[in-house]
């Protein structure tokens, strides 16, 4: 059976991921190893978060950019790999509890930001071997 489609054939995808190189700022990626007390426990916890589409941390990704502690508050600031990404909801979730599972944490907000823009070169080495790992050229 065949579906019927008016989509045009010769059009371009409306969303994807760019994995080409990027000119990020110099700290990023962000990852938490210079973090102590309940900073680097919220980091801990979010590495163990992954991308829905592959097994790949979140941290690792580069997706972190900022965490701030104020007394039992935590404040997650991160982006997304495309502005498109069906699964935000979903992440912005996951990032907020797996922040409040730190014991000295009683409320979390996460923060979406999109500049700088993310791109394969805000992930670390850890994160480009597991993309290789998955099968993607990075």
């Amino acid at each position: 059976m065949t579906m019927p489609t008016n989509a045009p054939t010769d059009s371009e995808a409306c969303t994807f991921t760019d994995f080409s190189d990027g000119d990020p700022s110099s700290e990023y990626p962000k990852t938490g190893s210079e973090a102590d007390g309940i900073e680097a426990e919220v980091w801990k916890a979010l590495y163990e978060v992954e991308d829905p589409e592959m097994p790949v941390s979140i941290v690792d990704l580069g997706l972190i950019y900022d965490i701030d502690i104020a007394d039992s508050r935590c404040d997650v600031a991160m982006t997304l790999t495309y502005t498109g990404c069906p699964a935000r909801e979903m992440l912005l979730n996951d990032v907020k509890c797996a922040a409040e599972t730190v014991p000295a944490v009683d409320e979390a907000t996460v923060e979406l930001r999109y500049t700088p823009e993310w791109n394969v070169s805000m992930v670390t080495e850890e994160g480009r071997d597991s993309l290789r790992d998955f099968g993607l050229s990075v």
